[in-house]
């Protein structure tokens, strides 16, 4: 393989289905405003073809910062599992168009391609209904080998780590990133599945993991304390790098010894969260890729995510690396 990449993200493929509905339409599908469930195979199909005319585009938290990448100017691939199915073909239309290369074989056998059916209601409020579908059956097998040896960063996301063939996945991609002299970042993504898999985790960041980032919930669940300065010195022996988000407090991070407070960028108006930590992690990584101070690539990944929580949706509607070069920092 003669292509080489910024970053190879390996995670949850699920195509985000977009559209607009009323109060009437929740309650009549005994929808509970504003959540988000899981859903099975039938709900899923049922719930599809009563919604109204959709937005379908690919999603997962290790692919919209892989569509961050790209609008910085980043040159990225992804890793995830899809069937060869109509949502299938509309992931992976979607992430290449954007630039992203997305060479894994959709399977075809076993569940569909992962869907989040995501209802907006007039006030802005998102009620979400997942079905994971074959996505978390991601397995060792599916890690190319040349694809994470030609990147300079594999990117984990979190929110894959629950089922054990991911879990080996994981390794697998940062043993092989790791005998090519290559970095692997971590994304926590759950406070929930750090509970469930705290010491899996634990040393997965202390043996395999160089760059970590997490929200203060994530930080506290995998060191088990309430208390962010106490997570904070924790993971210090831990990992190389960590980028410690604090939505309105900005972040903090942290490397050999040092600590590095990040302030929030300003945002006139907060109107959707998701995504803030996926962008936040665009930024900090393409400022790594590029050398810049950790202080300059945490402010990168502060500005990225002002961008994306000031509007719907979790990818940019602006071209991020017109938006922070105005900003003044360094691409």
């Amino acid at each position: 393989m003669t292509q080489t990449f910024d970053v190879v993200g390996i995670g949850n493929a699920i195509v985000d289905v977009l559209a607009h509905a009323e109060e009437a339409f929740l309650a009549r599908e005994g929808l509970v405003k504003g959540t988000m469930a899981l859903i099975d195979a039938e709900r899923a199909e049922a719930l599809y073809h009563k919604m109204g005319p959709a937005i379908e585009s690919s999603g997962g938290s290790a692919a919209n910062t892989l569509a961050g990448l790209a609008s910085l100017g980043g040159n990225g691939a992804y890793i995830g599992k899809v069937r060869d199915d109509l949502l299938g073909e509309v992931f992976r239309h979607d992430i290449t168009a954007l630039g992203v290369r997305f060479d894994t074989p959709a399977a075809t056998t076993g569940p569909g391609t992962a869907r989040c059916l995501i209802l907006v209601t007039p006030d802005g409020q998102r009620t979400m209904n997942t079905y994971l579908g074959i996505c978390v059956e991601l397995a060792p097998a599916d890690i190319d080998p040349a694809i994470i040896q030609a990147a300079q960063i594999t990117y984990l996301e979190g929110y894959l780590f629950d089922p054990p063939q991911a879990q080996v996945a994981f390794r697998k991609a940062a043993a092989v990133a790791h005998a090519a002299g290559r970095k692997v970042a971590l994304s926590l993504s759950d406070p929930f599945c750090v509970a469930r898999h705290r010491a899996a985790f634990r040393d997965l960041v202390r043996h395999d993991v160089d760059i970590l980032f997490a929200n203060e919930a994530e930080i506290c669940a995998l060191y088990e304390t309430d208390d962010f300065a106490a997570a904070a010195a924790a993971v210090k022996g831990h990992v190389g790098v960590a980028a410690l988000t604090r939505s309105a407090a900005g972040s903090l991070v942290l490397a050999d010894g040092a600590e590095y407070p990040v302030p929030a960028a300003p945002v006139p108006r907060v109107i959707d969260t998701t995504g803030a930590g996926d962008l936040y992690a665009s930024g900090f990584l393409y400022g790594l890729i590029r050398g810049r101070p950790l202080p300059i690539c945490g402010a990168i990944g502060s500005l990225c995510a002002a961008e994306i929580i000031s509007h719907m949706g979790a990818r940019p509607e602006s071209e991020l690396r017109g938006f922070v070069a105005a900003a003044g920092l360094p691409l």
